[in-house]
């Protein structure tokens, strides 16, 4: 919907602010983690979202997943991964790559140049599809549907926007939108009703970033904004006189299952990740390349 049509949306308010504090991860790189395990119940089906930074020789060396999708999306440089079953390839800037983990995976992620940026977001599965074998997608930038109006710009990684779809598949459903606000442009964004909804703002000017309703405080850059539920959707303002808004808008349909998470492991029970454990330490069950691979 248009900005001058926003007026007629009631918006859903903002429940709750999280400040992505920076913490190491991996070899050397530096996260900023927005979503963790005291938001996962507010956020189903999210169980974290990280603001990724990483320089060579930093990295993510080999590691396993199970159970749950990761989605990167770059905003600087490049992360080169390359995984056990033999898939390899390099993400740039603009560049999405959607990963089904299912049974498991154990992947590198790399860095590529000098300064790597990028968003890395986890979608748990249904225990239904936890187990299923592990998928990729890939988008490149020029992939990405993007559209524009009323001084807002989107790209859209996930679901619809401005009257565009991506054409990505999402086994949990899903929502995932790149917006720029240019200064003083408005913007309400349809999200289904029973979704649960947040917004990861990446860079804003000073009191720019206003989410709900247009007289709650504004929100700094680094910020997860976790949204009520109900309502038509989102409304955003930016309200700097300067400088844009760049915000991603996440959603997702509920999965309401138990979440039992051992690291990089999310399953429903913990015996079944008692199991995931003996699974990739005796390299079977999906975890069968284990004991011969090492990334380049």
């Amino acid at each position: 919907m248009s900005s001058s049509s926003s007026q007629s949306f009631v918006s859903r308010s903002v429940i709750k602010k999280v400040f992505a504090k920076l913490q190491r991860e991996g070899d050397g790189a530096v996260v900023r983690r927005g979503i963790s395990r005291s938001e996962q119940k507010l956020l189903d089906p999210f169980l974290m979202l990280d603001e990724f930074s990483v320089s060579p020789p930093a990295g993510f060396p080999d590691h396993p997943h199970r159970g749950f999708e990761t989605v990167t999306y770059v905003l600087e440089g490049g992360i080169t991964h390359q995984d056990f079953k033999g898939h390899k390839g390099t993400i740039y800037a603009g560049d999405v790559q959607w990963m089904t983990a299912g049974r498991g995976i154990i992947h590198s992620e790399m860095p590529e140049e000098e300064v790597n940026k990028g968003l890395q977001l986890w979608i748990n599965l249904s225990s239904s599809e936890k187990m299923i074998e592990p998928n990729y997608q890939e988008l490149s930038s020029s992939d990405i549907p993007k559209a524009e109006q009323n001084g807002v710009e989107v790209k859209v990684i996930a679901g619809e926007s401005m009257g565009i779809q991506s054409p990505v598949y999402t086994r949990t459903p899903t929502m995932f939108l790149d917006f720029i606000l240019h200064p003083g442009a408005q913007f309400h964004q349809n999200v289904p009703e029973s979704w649960n909804a947040f917004a990861y703002v990446l860079e804003s000017g000073e009191g720019g970033a206003v989410f709900g309703s247009s007289n709650s405080s504004p929100v700094s850059a680094h910020n997860v904004v976790v949204f009520g539920q109900g309502n038509d959707g989102v409304s955003v303002w930016n309200k700097s006189s300067s400088k844009k808004l760049r915000f991603v808008l996440i959603a997702g349909e509920p999965i309401g299952e138990p979440v039992v998470q051992y690291g990089p492991f999310v399953m429903n029970t913990q015996a079944e990740i008692d199991m995931t454990i003996e699974d990739y330490h005796y390299s079977k069950n999906g975890f069968e390349m284990a004991k011969y691979w090492k990334s380049q």
